[in-house]
């Protein structure tokens, strides 16, 4: 049985992954905006259920409070750095350098993330609590990632 940092850290392994390719992209390519659907929509069924089940939960707690604070407004920021470029053309040069920016956030988030914020979780929570939040998680992210599918063909 997955606990809540396991079924999390393969989500961020695949924006890594999907981040780091994207970058490689140059121009209005079919694979640059294939590359950009792919990690929108991993961020947004990562995040929605992480959101709800990591981190809203935490944010019961005195000790949570302040992390979850933190990372929700690193959501925020990338959530708005995806708008502009949704906003940008594919062709626009300056394009790539918001792309640069947002993986630099992705890379920054999940690195505090998997470095410091599921450590002081990690205490937080109890075994149980863990592995439930890890199903509800899974379901949430799942349901994202079927729509992604539904919209993608």
């Amino acid at each position: 049985m997955q606990n809540i940092f396991e079924a999390l850290r393969e989500s961020h392994d695949i924006q890594r992954e999907l981040s780091e390719k994207l970058l490689q992209t140059s121009g209005d390519t079919p694979e640059r905006r294939e590359l950009f659907e792919l990690l929108k929509n991993e961020l947004f069924a990562h995040a929605v259920g992480e959101d709800r089940y990591f981190y809203i939960p935490l944010m019961m707690t005195d000790s949570g409070l302040n992390i979850t604070r933190h990372a929700l407004s690193e959501h925020h920021k990338m959530d708005e750095l995806l708008e502009q470029l949704t906003e940008t053309e594919f062709s626009n040069p300056g394009w790539l350098a918001i792309a640069k920016k947002l993986s630099e956030t992705v890379h920054h988030h999940l690195q505090e993330e998997e470095h410091g914020f599921f450590q002081q979780a990690g205490k937080i929570l109890d075994e149980k609590q863990k592995q439930s939040l890890a199903k509800q998680y899974l379901a949430e992210y799942k349901k994202y990632k079927a729509k992604e599918k539904d919209s993608l063909t």
